[in-house]
């Protein structure tokens, strides 16, 4: 089954209400209305400056939009991905439907949703 992308509208649904850092956990998903929209964030190891790219995807709709953005100063988060090893990462992400599969195995697991916190300046 093929992923679609949220159209405008629905992307700026998503910006709306308390962000996922603040409350991880499924949403409402502004394209079909199930509880079923979920959200991944990562720190490209790569990035040349400090980078937050993030994934948000209905598993109820299969709709999804991903996006950059710098990085919040002292934001820290878990991330599961982090660990693996750069060719496992790689052939994670190589497909769509298998990375967002993947992220779905770790919301049914518990693995995900991330924990999110801000480090203080020292």
């Amino acid at each position: 089954m093929e992923w679609n992308s949220f159209d405008g509208a629905e992307v700026a649904a998503l910006t709306e209400g308390t962000a996922f850092v603040a409350e991880p956990g499924e949403r409402d998903c502004p394209s079909c209305g199930a509880r079923a929209l979920r959200a991944y964030l990562t720190k490209p190891e790569t990035a040349r400056r400090p980078t937050l790219v993030s994934y948000v995807w209905c598993t109820a709709c299969r709709k999804f939009v991903g996006s950059r953005s710098a990085l919040p100063a002292g934001l820290v988060f878990t991330d599961p991905l982090a660990t693996l090893p750069v060719a496992e990462r790689r052939d994670v992400e190589r497909s769509l439907t298998g990375f967002l599969a993947h992220l779905d195995g770790l919301w049914e697991t518990g693995v995900l949703p991330q924990s999110f916190g801000v480090r203080s300046a020292s």
